[in-house]
């Protein structure tokens, strides 16, 4: 243990290493993604299976360098029986880059590696960007309505494309990570929001309902997650100089809603409708399970 350290040395040892640790680990999962694009095909499950396990070594890693630096109470409520070999829907309130590493420390080997909703853009991000198409993270493809009434022919695909994305995880187990509010919770986001609620932004669906019209009864779980920083809601680098002591992390498991099975959430307004219900008493919950933590709403 090395927290005896300043916290700014702490901060940038981490982040440097863990920066390392991420490069280290993109060589070998970048072979086996070249494997599996112009390999044979009967290669693509083994390529797939090798991947995966190289994110859990990085995560493995990435945890070992936090240790390294800091000691961290998470103190998680209502573990139950998980199982990598099982489909689940992962929902959790946002407020900071490290709910990633949280989820990622907690779940790790637990369920499969934590997948969530990029924009198609990221694919190109250094690095980081192939990672993520090599991990099969669902590609979110979305048109601006400045293009789309300029090209209204295209009205559609950009959901469509996702729909595929996500029709490949039928072929293995997967868990996909939703943050339903879309962004980072913030004091003027939810101001301009009109947020009714008082530690959460509102809740947006359509990844959500993508998942389960794409995956149906396959999912065997949706886990509700709720993350309550007591100290304070920490920035990245904050987190890495050990500022972070003690974390909640509670877990809910909810029954896959069968009756959005298959369904066109987007052209039936009497689906949308109750989808949103749906969402939104369970968000109504996680709000007042906050607000009985005494969680602030932050800036």
């Amino acid at each position: 243990m090395l927290n005896f350290l300043p916290g700014v040395v702490r901060g940038a040892s981490s982040y440097f290493l863990i920066c390392f640790n991420t490069l280290l680990w993109c060589l070998p999962l970048y072979v086996f993604a070249f494997l599996r694009f112009f390999g044979p095909v009967a290669a693509e499950p083994w390529c797939t299976r090798q991947v995966m396990n190289i994110a859990e070594f990085w995560i493995d890693c990435n945890n070992l360098i936090i240790d390294l630096f800091q000691k961290i109470d998470i103190e998680v409520h209502g573990l139950q029986e998980l199982s990598p070999s099982k489909w689940y829907l992962v929902f959790c309130n946002h407020q900071t880059w490290v709910d990633i590493l949280i989820l990622q420390r907690v779940f790790n080997r637990k369920i499969p590696i934590l997948k969530f909703f990029i924009k198609q853009q990221l694919i190109y991000a250094p690095v980081i960007g192939i990672a993520w198409w090599a991990l099969d993270f669902p590609i979110m493809k979305r048109y601006s309505r400045e293009f789309l009434a300029k090209h209204p022919e295209l009205r559609g695909k950009d959901l469509e494309a996702t729909r595929r994305s996500c029709e490949k995880f039928k072929l293995t187990p997967v868990a996909i990570l939703n943050f339903l509010e879309g962004t980072r919770f913030t004091q003027p986001k939810h101001d301009l929001q009109k947020s009714p609620y008082r530690h959460l932004l509102k809740p947006r669906g359509g990844g959500a309902a993508l998942v389960l019209n794409s995956l149906g009864d396959r999912i065997d779980s949706v886990l509700n997650i709720t993350i309550h920083y007591p100290e304070g809601v920490p920035g990245f680098f904050e987190f890495f100089c050990g500022h972070t002591k003690k974390v909640h992390f509670f877990i809910e498991y909810l029954p896959a809603p069968a009756e959005f099975y298959d369904r066109d959430d987007q052209s039936n307004n009497g689906m949308k409708k109750s989808f949103r219900t749906w969402l939104n008493e369970i968000w109504q919950l996680k709000d007042e399970h906050l607000d009985s933590l005494g969680a602030g709403v932050k800036d």
